[in-house]
């Protein structure tokens, strides 16, 4: 950097959210936004690093926050957008969705706080739209080579967007209404709006890439349809199978996967069917078990419904509030953290193990829980339950779709170092084959198989 110092002079920043008793009554963003000049200050607390570790040891998309901003320092917008766009291919997402891997292993925070990695990334790309740097891109030469990518999530919309760079000719299909997965129906409108997510789908249709939703592979389309009509398919259909809670009391009415919950209101608020029986958390005591980003998800959830009350309960002992010995920079750390939703009220419980659910007229009414720090049994009223202890997989007929591709014990989809399943024309990609894990980690995955699949279809080795 051209001023090496300004990390000392300058103090992070953050925009913060707008007020917890204005946004519980919308579904609207509640993060604010940098203005330009507090980005710019931002970017000068990068530090000359001998090791950015940022890209290195942090974000699986290798980003180059320093190179972002050496040009914000001279106010290079542009030039500072296109070197996040060379790495990145949906930056949008990522600096809402992302936990910001790359700002803990800032060398700033090995004693310090840690450059505003995301707000920057953030302002960037909002900034290429508004300014009409991003726009549709002509592919100048086209392969004659057709490739499937099924399942539209991230790691399946990176696939489809490199491929389409390298001139292939892409068909996305998803079972969904419309194209997104989890980025659209798993993730609430509070964290990404979906006008952010349809904007890219747009400018995606616009480059050529072609999507096909509403269309179950294995039951509209065969497997052996696709096989002779394509010369490469990756299979990105997620993992979505949650982990259950196989206790006396399972079967009462108002116990929900968090999932079902969190997708049912996503549906409601695109004017779309609910797909089921409503959940709704409108004057009922909520209790999540899990304590997780989708436990969180649902407490914003359903405060936004009215609920009376909500509390969050975690089988694990609480975090530190900072990093233990054992936990160094520049590993991610094991700390206690806390999203919006937690700000916005409600109670937050540790060590505490559901042992039984208590009903009345068929209803959930209560939990009977324990304490393994005291060893003590609690009670906890409860009119709906919402289960977000995570995902255990894919359905392995929904990963597969009838491919005769092989899997891992656990349902993983198999796959080599570069991503290819044991299928001839067919690979993997996102979190199918490697397992549940962050929105950056799935568009990383689906850009290296898209890597791969070029490769093979252009007859090259390496």
């Amino acid at each position: 950097m051209l001023k090496g110092t300004s990390f000392l002079d300058i103090k992070r920043k953050t925009p913060g959210y707008r007020p917890a008793a204005e946004r519980v009554r919308d579904f609207s963003a509640v993060e604010k936004a940098l203005s330009e000049a507090d980005t710019a200050d931002q970017a000068l607390r990068c530090m000359d690093c001998g090791t950015p570790f940022c890209h290195g040891q942090g974000c699986p998309l290798y980003n180059l926050p320093p190179e972002w901003s050496a040009h914000i320092f001279r106010r290079q917008w542009k030039k500072a957008l296109d070197i996040l766009l060379e790495k990145s291919n949906f930056p949008e997402f990522t600096a809402r969705l992302c936990p910001a891997l790359c700002e803990a292993s800032c060398v700033l925070a090995l004693n310090a706080e840690p450059v505003a990695v995301r707000q920057i990334e953030l302002f960037l790309i909002e900034k290429g739209f508004s300014e009409g740097w991003i726009r549709p891109r002509t592919v100048i030469k086209r392969t004659g080579k057709k490739a499937a990518v099924i399942g539209s999530g991230p790691a399946g919309l990176a696939a489809a967007d490199e491929l389409n760079k390298k001139g292939h000719r892409v068909t996305v299909y998803d079972s969904q209404a419309k194209p997104g997965g989890m980025l659209r129906y798993g993730i609430p409108d509070f964290k990404l709006e979906k006008h952010v997510l349809d904007r890219r789908i747009d400018l995606l249709k616009a480059e050529g890439v072609v999507f096909e939703c509403g269309v179950e592979i294995g039951v509209d389309i065969s497997s052996k349809y696709l096989l002779g009509q394509y010369y490469a398919i990756c299979l990105a259909a997620g993992a979505r199978r949650p982990r259950d809670l196989n206790i006396p009391g399972r079967e009462l009415q108002g116990i929900h996967f968090a999932l079902d919950y969190l997708i049912q209101q996503n549906r409601l608020l695109a004017n779309e069917p609910p797909g089921g029986p409503l959940i709704n958390a409108k004057g009922k005591r909520v209790v999540v078990i899990g304590g997780g980003d989708t436990g969180a998800d649902c407490i914003g959830t359903a405060w936004r419904q009215g609920a009376l009350s909500v509390t969050q309960v975690e089988i694990l002992p609480k975090p530190p509030e900072a990093r233990l010995p054992s936990n160094p920079w520049p590993q991610w750390p094991l700390v206690l953290r806390s999203s919006s939703s937690h700000e916005e009220g409600g109670e937050r419980r540790w060590s505490i193990s559901t042992e039984r659910f208590i009903g009345k007229g068929g209803k959930v009414a209560a939990l009977e829980c324990r304490n393994s720090d005291n060893n003590t049994v609690l009670s906890l009223e409860a009119d709906l339950v919402l289960l977000a202890m995570g995902f255990v997989g894919p359905d392995p007929e929904q990963s597969a779709f009838g491919f005769p591709v092989k899997l891992t014990a656990a349902g993983f989809l198999e796959r080599d170092a570069d991503n290819r399943t044991s299928l001839g024309r067919v690979y993997a990609a996102g979190d199918a084959a490697s397992g549940p894990s962050l929105v950056t980690r799935a568009i990383a995955d689906g850009r290296k198989t898209a890597l791969t699949m070029d490769r093979d279809l252009s007859g090259r080795n390496a």
